[in-house]
């Protein structure tokens, strides 16, 4: 695909299969079809790696913990299960909404919690809604821990954000589902991997090896959920598309 912008001309052609497009430059298709090169381009520059939430590295697109707020203010989830943990940006990330909600915990499990970075999440005036595992998110052992942990009456969201290959997040999805409550979600994170094979900082089996074709496949077998964008709770646009690390992420429980 060939992108040409003409600020003179104000459009956007679209070069593609032998066919060409042109659109006002500022209209809602320019504004997708540049927010894709720019996530594209972004992604090879580690753009997401540029954030902090109070204080501790979080390596997300700010829209995508904006949208991700939205939801759990809606829901207040008494329990938000997060795989991978990093640095623990994430996890500081949804304590603090726990916090200023009043209610909720938070656990965080990584298959390698760092030693500092451990240390720097559990000296965090937030860590007090915060529980940490150390193991793999598919371990049995591991998923049983987090389920003892969860009360039948508790509303769970669960993300999924530690190893992003088709395997493996389709064997968190089947470990996690039953913990969702109906109405919540799980979400397949950084799914945007089959649209970034072919640059820099991609590979080529990116193109099916990804959490959108994962979650994809499992709703395929699991009616109980389906893949549901959370409606904006504020639009006053003509948008509505995320511009996302995460397309196709969000598996609502019916």
């Amino acid at each position: 695909m060939k992108l040409t912008l003409d600020t003179e001309e104000k459009t956007l052609t679209i070069d593609e299969a032998g066919q060409s497009r042109v659109f006002d430059l500022y209209s809602r298709a320019a504004f997708e079809a540049i927010s894709r090169e720019w996530v594209r381009v972004g992604w090879s520059q580690k753009y997401q790696y540029t954030f902090s939430w109070m204080g501790r590295p979080v390596i997300q697109l700010p829209e995508d913990m904006i949208r991700m707020q939205e939801v759990i203010f809606q829901l207040k989830p008494d329990v938000i299960i997060e795989t991978g943990v990093a640095h623990g940006g994430s996890l500081i990330f949804y304590s603090s909404l726990c916090k200023a909600m009043e209610a909720g915990r938070v656990i965080g499990i990584d298959i390698e919690i760092r030693p500092h970075n451990r240390a720097a999440i559990e000296a965090h005036p937030l860590s007090d809604r915060i529980i940490l595992l150390e193991g793999s998110s598919t371990d049995h052992e591991i998923v049983t821990k987090v389920k003892n942990l969860v009360s039948p009456e508790d509303k769970v969201l669960v993300i999924l954000d530690s190893n992003h290959s088709y395997a493996h997040v389709l064997g968190e999805l089947e470990a996690y589902a039953d913990l969702v409550t109906p109405g919540s979600y799980m979400v397949a994170t950084d799914g945007i991997m089959f649209d970034l094979f072919d640059v820099p900082r991609g590979a080529p089996e990116w193109a099916t090896d990804n959490p959108t074709w994962a979650a994809r496949d499992f709703v395929a077998k699991n009616p109980e959920f389906r893949i549901e964008q959370p409606a904006w709770l504020f639009n006053e646009s003509e948008l509505g598309e995320n511009v996302t690390h995460w397309p196709g992420a969000w598996l609502r429980r019916k």
